[in-house]
């Protein structure tokens, strides 16, 4: 079985992936004239404002659903095997994935926020490549295969987060809780499916609430403790910049063979922490109460910086300036040992270990419970973020049916088949808790390169709303004005739920023309 879902992952994560994550990101960035950069200011200005509403999310709060997605164990063990297997320069592309994701994010927010829709059993925002795709091409000639195109990414969506993803997480936090306590990884997935049942059970306003008070506060203390501890090493930052680059492009001799596998692993890692990309940045985008879809595609494409440019960047410092890393030679811990820091003990898997062992390096004994508690928050955040998508793309594919009830549920609190995907997610947190590193790792980059492959083709075909949307934005907030969207105006059709939306007031239109104040 480990064979056949390595094949699978080799297939999805075909060096085409590679190329096509990075191209698209370029062009994106020269379409948008390099949003990324020019509105810096003004995404951290959206970021601590906004309204929020019965049926919307503040643009902080969805940001946070966002990190809690693209922030988990990619960061702390997912740079850890991006290192080992791609060298120390696999940090240096996964800041390039970065800096182009950002405005791939932005794109494929904004349009998440074009195309959203008003969840009819909930009356919730709900949005994403599902809903864009099979929106965007209506009452046109491409409408069927769009459509078509929409259920098949709910699908994979759903598989992903539902099944595949959360059990990489979950992996990961049990690994960590064993090393760092000596807890059986079933006492682990036992607890983490009572702390998520709680959690997920209670529908997007728990899950906004819960991971803005969680993820920004664990985010903040790990990047300040992983900061002192670089510092602490200070003398070490120089040769460490010098290692990352001559490893990325190849000038180290140790490193010179495996120059494209540092791309391919600092590609595949960062876009798996960032998920810029991937497709799942626009549902929790599409959850924001906002006047404007540009607003929460600059809030999301900020998100990316956060998670890459800060704290898998002090990850990758805390492993190299410690000398807590090793690297093999055929992407493989079998592998011949091309360099090492010389701190890790012998056998150690690569992963959290490697993390723990550069804290313990300041609190000797103590890195291992630290990397332990972080990755408690950081990976059960995640997996709520999962379930939250998980749940949007069945809303799309049931609609209605899926207040249908189960007949062997029947009577039960949730009879329906929610039910049985927050049961699905359920046991994916304990088949992983218990499963194999390598086997759980596989599985989530067959799921994120599967999503991946078909959001960005999907994106490239439907772009065009994204960049009128910037360019009405930008237009506005030069007059002076707080910009209102109205996609009539701007030639953007099929934007259905903004057409009978009115952003000045916060109402329907036909409720506001009805019942005037």
């Amino acid at each position: 079985m480990s064979e056949f879902l390595g094949t699978v992952s080799g297939l999805v994560w075909h060096e085409t992936l590679v190329y096509l994550c990075l191209a698209a990101g370029v062009y994106f960035s020269i379409r948008s004239r390099f949003v990324q950069v020019r509105q810096i200011p003004e995404m951290v200005r959206l970021m601590l404002k906004g309204e929020k509403s019965p049926s919307g999310v503040s643009s902080f709060q969805a940001l946070t659903i966002s990190l809690a997605g693209r922030v988990g164990t990619g960061n702390i063990a997912g740079v850890a095997t991006a290192i080992a297997f791609g060298g120390p320069g696999a940090l240096f592309w996964m800041w390039v994935v970065a800096f182009l994701g950002a405005s791939t994010s932005f794109v494929e927010c904004t349009l998440g926020q074009i195309y959203k829709d008003r969840d009819k059993l909930t009356g919730e925002y709900r949005g994403g490549p599902a809903y864009y795709f099979s929106q965007a091409f209506a009452n046109t000639a491409g409408a069927v295969p769009m459509k078509i195109y929409g259920y098949v990414f709910a699908a994979v969506t759903m598989l992903a987060m539902g099944l595949l993803l959360p059990s990489v997480q979950s992996n990961s936090m049990a690994s960590a809780m064993n090393i760092a306590w000596g807890w059986g990884e079933w006492w682990v997935a036992v607890g983490t499916v009572i702390v998520l049942a709680f959690v997920i059970i209670g529908g997007v306003k728990r899950i906004a609430t819960f991971a803005s008070i969680v993820v920004p506060f664990m985010a903040v203390v790990y990047i300040a403790l992983a900061l002192i501890i670089v510092l602490m090493n200070a003398s070490e930052i120089p040769s460490i910049i010098s290692l990352i680059f001559s490893s990325a492009f190849g000038i180290d001799s140790a490193f010179g063979a495996i120059l494209g596998v540092a791309v391919m692993w600092g590609v595949k890692r960062g876009i798996y922490s960032n998920e810029a990309g991937q497709g799942t940045g626009p549902h929790a985008a599409a959850a924001a109460e906002v006047s404007h879809p540009a607003k929460q595609g600059l809030v999301q494409a900020f998100a990316v910086y956060v998670d890459t440019l800060f704290i898998c960047s002090a990850t990758g410092f805390l492993i190299l300036s410690t000398g807590a890393y090793r690297v093999f030679e055929g992407e493989s811990s079998d592998g011949a040992v091309i360099a090492e820091g010389g701190i890790l003990p012998e056998g150690v898997e690569v992963g959290p270990a490697f993390a723990q062992t550069g804290f313990d390096t300041l609190w000797n004994g103590a890195g291992a419970s630290f990397i332990a508690i972080s990755l408690a928050f950081f990976c059960i955040t995640t997996i709520i973020a999962y379930y939250y998508m998980a749940e949007t793309n069945l809303r799309f594919l049931l609609g209605k049916a899926a207040t249908i009830n189960v007949p062997f549920l029947r009577g039960t609190v949730g009879s329906n088949t929610t039910m049985l995907l927050q049961a699905l997610i359920l046991v994916s947190v304990t088949i992983g808790a218990v499963s194999t590193a390598a086997d759980a790792w596989t599985l989530g980059d067959i799921g994120v390169g599967l999503m991946a492959w078909l959001n960005i083709i999907g994106i490239i075909i439907l772009q065009q709303p994204a960049y009128k949307a910037l360019w009405d934005y930008e237009k506005q907030k030069k007059q002076g004005l707080d910009p209102m969207f109205d996609p009539i105006a701007l030639g953007i059709k099929n934007a259905t739920f903004w057409e009978n939306y009115d952003p000045a007031t916060g109402k329907d239109k036909q409720r506001s023309a009805a019942a005037p104040e």
